[in-house]
């Protein structure tokens, strides 16, 4: 497809469930203050982990969204996706009809899906026997259930799909919405992640592969991304999603503009099952191939929203992937952060409210910071906006998104014009 074929994709809607905050405007707020969202695990006994925290979505009502029988048949992480859907929709005021609904589309990843129905499920089975296991157990366990329950409750008919590619399911998401979009076989998408693997097996799973922060006595600091004392990542839960539209048809109905998505970059490291390549090979073309196909040179970026785990391997490779996809001299002057400090890491969710965050930045010409940022790794030596919120034009932002099995996924987005 030739740029000139191509359509213009903006972005008209935002919605969000975190553990900061369970809309856009508390979100949003979260992140400019530097809140913390990380705890102590209240959603099942922890005890018995080494790994004690996580950063929980608090006071969440699926029944806000959702009726209560309809409620009672899905997992956690499809009543977040259906929430944030529904206030991703209201806030870009679009409205689904018999006459648009084939030409909407839902694309939301998720890297795990139902692990909690699993985990009660098999309890169920080894205690009371086979036949006592829910009819709803797979539909409420399969990953692509969020973007499936999204369109019942929606009325969206067009293309539907779940990317499940770890920690980048998310981007994958909206990068796969956007190339929809831009191909002209969607005016509109729902897109992005949603998560909530904060459970029993998926803690001891993290922790015996040593990927945790075992930071319980200090839940505030546990989270801190590129710096010297970091000692793994935070689990967190929840979801973010954008409705992307045509630029014509988002013209068409007079809505408000938050960003213009111009570039996907997608590649594998091929190298590891759960370790980064060093020097951040992989990491680095996924973002030269977003700009690539943006048509954007390295120094019209003003902002890096970074993968940024907390983990020793990570946080050093990605900077590293930074200064070679921008080179050194545009790398050093760009903004990077990691919001990952302050809500952990969602799994396939984070790349949800990770570009729900990078969009505001561009809107609002604010730069979240890197919290907990105290002494900064000698390997990790870029402008990481260390705790306090930056006010600062942002043209151009890339959002940042690796994950197991050496998934690269790299999105560009910059300011509507």
């Amino acid at each position: 497809m030739t740029n000139f074929e191509r359509k213009r994709v903006v972005v008209t809607g935002l919605g969000a469930i975190t553990p900061i905050g369970n809309t856009l405007t508390d979100y949003w707020s979260g992140l400019l203050s530097g809140t913390n969202g990380i705890g102590p695990i209240t959603l099942f006994d922890p005890s018995r982990h080494d790994c004690r925290i996580a950063g929980e979505v608090k006071g969440f009502d699926p029944h806000t969204y959702l009726e209560r029988k309809e409620a009672k048949r899905m997992d956690r992480f499809a009543q977040f996706a259906v929430a944030a859907s529904k206030q991703a929709i209201a806030d870009a005021q679009f409205v689904i009809n018999e006459l648009n609904a084939e030409q909407v589309g839902v694309i939301i990843g998720s890297g795990v899906g139902g692990l909690k129905v699993l985990e009660d499920q098999q309890e169920i089975y080894l205690s009371r026997g086979p036949d006592r296991c829910s009819p709803f157990m797979i539909p409420m366990m399969i990953a692509n259930m969020a973007a499936g329950l999204t369109a019942i409750h929606t009325g969206a008919k067009g293309p539907n799909s779940c990317p499940v590619t770890a920690c980048a399911s998310g981007s994958n998401a909206v990068g796969d919405a956007f190339r929809l979009i831009q191909g002209g076989y969607a005016q509109a998408m729902i897109c992005g992640g949603s998560e909530a693997a904060v459970t029993p097996l998926s803690l001891a799973g993290f922790s015996s592969a040593r990927a945790l922060s075992t930071r319980n006595d200090d839940p505030a600091h546990a989270c801190r991304p590129f710096d010297r004392d970091r000692d793994g990542f935070v689990m967190g839960e929840g979801a973010g999603i954008l409705v992307l539209e045509e630029l014509e048809h988002a013209l068409s109905r007079g809505a408000r503009i938050y960003a213009e998505i111009v570039g996907y970059g997608m590649t594998c490291d091929a190298y590891h099952m759960t370790a980064p390549v060093p020097g951040g090979e992989g990491a680095s073309r996924a973002m030269q191939l977003a700009l690539k196909d943006a048509g954007l040179a390295p120094d019209r970026v003003s902002y890096v929203n970074a993968h940024g785990t907390s983990t020793p391997a990570n946080d050093v490779t990605e900077t590293a992937a930074i200064k070679k996809a921008l080179g050194e001299s545009v790398a050093y002057k760009v903004a990077v952060s990691s919001t990952k400090s302050m809500t952990g890491h969602l799994l396939g969710g984070s790349g949800g409210i990770e570009a729900v965050a990078t969009v505001m930045a561009i809107a609002q010409d604010q730069i979240p910071p890197t919290i907990n940022l105290e002494n900064p790794d000698p390997g990790c030596d870029l402008d990481y906006v260390p705790n306090k919120s930056r006010s600062q034009t942002v043209e151009v932002a890339l959002s940042n998104s690796f994950g197991f099995g050496g998934h690269n996924v790299t999105l560009a987005f910059k300011k509507y014009r």
